[in-house]
């Protein structure tokens, strides 16, 4: 431990004590969360399925950054380069499409055998996984739908995708030891206004109640529905709209995931939490940074994640809220946005597991919005950095800026051979 970094450790620790904070208990606290890192930042969502197949679902992804990975392999080794900057052990995030295997295979023919590679992997080293159906950039979705299709036979194409997603999911648990959750998100909707809108869901609700009827352990696998207001192609109609899914995820008792920029612009996910958490039986958040809609930027130390930080921590939520990334960048360091992102959000957690909750409660509930306010604003100037050095330097990875050089010279002798 540097002289520097301990000296400032103490003082911090000395300066939260006098709020009745214990640094040492909330260090541990920290160490203890697992971020759902998503492997799709690491090839602008891609996949290795059929790579010549065009991204669609109203989702795009901007900048040509060299070194983008394009086998599985070579994803695993950013992976790994990223998860060595970030203090902690995680999970990652795959989607159906990162399979590895040399069978020609097709969505509705996943089996747990073809992420074999992916579980080998994680077991070495030492995290969980996750995972996601992809019901997008394929044949079967490119009129805009898929468990909400009319065509029965499409229908049932996606949900025998999603059946098996569940079984690779109930696959990661048992073989990782945590347990996997398995979100399904689809892109169905219109571009212009619908003359029926009830039709598509109707749909919707049959084809995820047989998708989810065969009954999965829940130590192996939870199971997770994504709302969204609309996007590229559905910008008047969305079928799994938040209102649609909140009703399903209560009724069925399944997660409900809050995705950060799957809501109007004037919406935020850190006042919905509160009042989810007293229904719903567990959360998942996709953590990510809209601009004006659903663009997806790279996770920054704003207000808003910050919020959601707070909230979680504040009402002693991370026991029933899972918390996932999802943002993709080709404009930038693809490994770069990775720390940053996952970094961003373990910030955002320690800042709010450092400010004296019970304290200010308290301070509320007497009406003393005054002292309140002041201590809010103080506490911003508290030296949570110092903390978070610590932190960095007792999980052995690089403090501050210095993660930063190890990428570089990472992109030198790595990223930019790719592309040559």
């Amino acid at each position: 431990m540097s002289t520097l970094i301990n000296q400032n450790y103490q003082q911090a620790k000395e300066l939260y004590a006098s709020h009745g904070i214990d640094t040492e208990e909330v260090i541990k606290k920290l160490a203890d969360v697992k971020i759902s890192m998503h492997c799709w930042q690491g090839d602008d969502v891609r996949g290795f399925m059929n790579q010549d197949q065009e991204l669609t679902g109203g989702i795009s992804v901007t900048g040509n950054y060299p070194g983008a990975a394009t086998t599985p392999e070579e994803l695993r080794q950013d992976l790994e380069k990223a998860f060595s900057l970030i203090p902690g052990k995680h999970k990652l995030n795959l989607h159906a499409i990162y399979m590895d295997t040399e069978e020609k295979v097709d969505l509705h023919e996943i089996e747990p055998r073809h992420f074999e590679k992916w579980v080998s992997w994680a077991k070495e080293q030492g995290l969980g996984l996750d995972f996601n159906p992809t019901c997008f950039s394929h044949s079967k979705s490119a009129d805009g739908f898929t468990l909400s299709h009319p065509n029965p036979d499409i229908r049932s194409f996606w949900i025998e995708h999603c059946k098996r997603a569940r079984k690779v999911g109930e696959y990661f648990g048992k073989e990782t030891g945590q347990t996997c959750i398995t979100n399904v998100w689809i892109p169905d909707g219109f571009k212009d206004v619908p003359v029926d809108r009830l039709g598509p869901r109707k749909r919707l609700e049959s084809a995820l109640d047989e998708v989810f009827a065969e009954k999965i352990d829940e130590r192996y696998n939870l199971d997770a529905v994504e709302s969204k207001l609309f996007g590229i192609g559905s910008e008047s109609y969305v079928v799994g709209s938040h209102e649609f899914y909140m009703g399903y995820g209560l009724t069925r008792n399944k997660m409900i995931c809050l995705d950060a920029g799957h809501f109007h612009p004037t919406e935020v996910v850190s006042n919905k939490l509160s009042a989810l958490s007293l229904f719903a039986s567990g959360m998942l958040l996709h953590v990510s940074r809209p601009v004006r809609w659903d663009s997806d930027h790279v996770v920054t130390l704003d207000d808003e994640l910050l919020e959601i930080a707070r909230e979680l921590i504040t009402h002693d939520l991370l026991f029933k809220t899972a918390i996932g990334l999802d943002f993709f960048d080709a404009s930038i360091n693809r490994i770069a946005a990775w720390v940053i992102g996952t970094q961003n959000m373990q910030k955002a957690l320690l800042r709010s597991m450092l400010e004296p909750a019970d304290q200010l409660k308290q301070m509320e509930l007497a009406g003393d919005y005054t002292s309140r306010l002041a201590l809010r604003e103080e506490l911003k100037m508290y030296p949570f950095g110092a903390v978070w050095d610590y932190f960095c330097e007792q999980q052995g990875v690089p403090v501050r800026g210095q993660w930063l050089q190890e990428v570089k010279r990472y992109e030198e002798s790595v990223l930019k051979q790719r592309a040559i």
